[in-house]
């Protein structure tokens, strides 16, 4: 999820504001046929949008495939997805005004979130509305949040299995360095699941170097690490991944490069080389890789999706491009399965699931032990390899099997950093 911002909002801010102001469905749908409308209350302008504007474009993608083909059966109605959005630009008082607009005057029945401050804004309003709420920020669950979920993004606990992957391919790197933002949401979060898997996996951070977002020149920060000769540079969920990439290339790093985001690779590659981004791990498929048509994954033709969202926005796929879509997918599951759209019934419904169907395969819920509430679906996630200038998956990971070695390790290094747990 760690987008470069600053390469996406050039071609967002715009696309954001037309979306805001059409809020009309895709199209006419069947005479009898009922309306459910889900709500996506999400920052589609400013520094955030490529947190959220693409998921809209690929939550309607979805929306109108399943309108096209007549529709979807819950309970004895047949219905069409509506997707209502609200742009909050990341801005608290917007969330919280989007989301009670969304519940108390468009009647949604689910609203995806991105997460972080803005679901902490509104949690307690949702909580006492019953309002099943998604997020891809897992911890932002607490104790009294239990009609909170991330059934998709499992932010950071995937990281894990990256360098689960290197350690076994690449068992003579000894040592690393983690290089990103210091802000609580996202760099530390990340970087304390980094530090437990590199201890896990045996190998030493001999530096953390943890930045404000007031940083405009990485090279001084680079040198620095550098300077330790570490065998691994780690960019956690870096806000900054090009930057960083561009000063290692220019300062000549020769070692392995870990991830958790590489989104815009092409662009590192053209401001770098082929050569150099070659081999660099990260947490985050294209749709169109030959092993997401393997058994075990949960989302409907996920090349046709990818062509489709590439054809319809050609500079815009990211990774929540995809996250959305499968957190509506399974909530559309969940509805089914309960007969009802009624949020409180879907919300007992998916959560009383012991194997939930998770994207990638293998879905449990996890959550308790960290965050007060079982309510994060964890399963395999793929680690993805930079191989002849294309983002490929090498193996999916399984991260509910490392957390049920290593969950204390995670917790120690989450603690380190003085983040929240139980």
């Amino acid at each position: 999820m760690g987008i470069s911002r600053r390469d996406f909002v050039r071609t967002t801010t715009a696309a954001g504001a037309l979306v805001v102001s059409s809020g009309l469905p895709s199209r006419v749908f069947a005479a009898g046929q009922k309306t459910v409308k889900v709500g996506m209350n999400i920052p589609m302008t400013g520094d955030y949008a490529p947190w959220g504007l693409p998921g809209l474009y690929g939550c309607q993608i979805i929306a109108d495939d399943i309108n096209a083909a007549g529709g979807v059966n819950i309970g004895d109605d047949n219905y069409a997805i509506e997707i209502v959005s609200y742009d909050h630009a990341y801005d608290l008082e917007k969330a919280v005004q989007g989301y009670k607009k969304m519940v108390s005057e468009d009647d949604v029945k689910m609203v995806m979130m991105l997460g972080g401050s803005t679901v902490g804004a509104i949690a307690k309003w949702a909580e006492r509305k019953k309002m099943l709420t998604t997020t891809l920020l897992c911890s932002d669950i607490t104790p009294d949040t239990p009609n909170l979920i991330a059934t998709c993004e499992s932010h950071p606990l995937y990281n894990v299995t990256g360098v689960e992957w290197l350690a076994k391919h690449h068992p003579e790197v000894k040592t690393a360095a983690i290089v990103t933002n210091n802000d609580a949401e996202y760099g530390l979060q990340s970087t304390a699941t980094y530090q437990a898997a590199f201890e896990v996996a045996g190998i030493e951070v001999v530096d953390v170097n943890l930045h404000g977002f007031d940083v405009t020149d990485f090279a001084p920060i680079v040198s620095s690490v550098l300077a330790k000769k570490p065998d691994v540079f780690c960019m956690a969920t870096s806000f900054y991944v090009t930057p960083l990439m561009e000063q290692l290339y220019h300062q000549g790093f020769k070692g392995k490069i870990i991830s958790c985001t590489l989104d815009y690779y092409d662009e590192i590659i053209a401001k770098t080389s082929k050569e150099f981004v070659e081999g660099t791990i990260f947490q985050f498929p294209d749709f169109d890789d030959p092993k997401l048509n393997e058994s075990g994954i949960n989302f409907p033709n996920p090349g046709d999706f990818d062509a489709k969202f590439r054809k319809s926005h050609p500079n815009d796929w990211s990774a929540v491009a995809w996250e959305y879509p499968a957190i509506l997918l399974n909530w559309i599951e969940g509805a089914k399965q309960a007969g009802t759209v009624e949020p409180q019934a879907v919300s007992a419904t998916l959560r009383s699931n012991k194997n939930p169907a998770f994207i990638f395969g293998g879905g449990k819920w996890w959550g308790k032990d960290l965050w007060g509430q079982d309510n994060v679906v964890v399963g395999r996630w793929p680690v993805v390899v930079v191989k002849d200038g294309k983002a490929r998956i090498q193996e999916y990971g399984s991260v509910s099997g490392w957390l049920d070695k290593h969950a204390g390790v995670l917790t120690k290094y989450m603690k380190s950093h003085g983040l929240r747990t139980v």
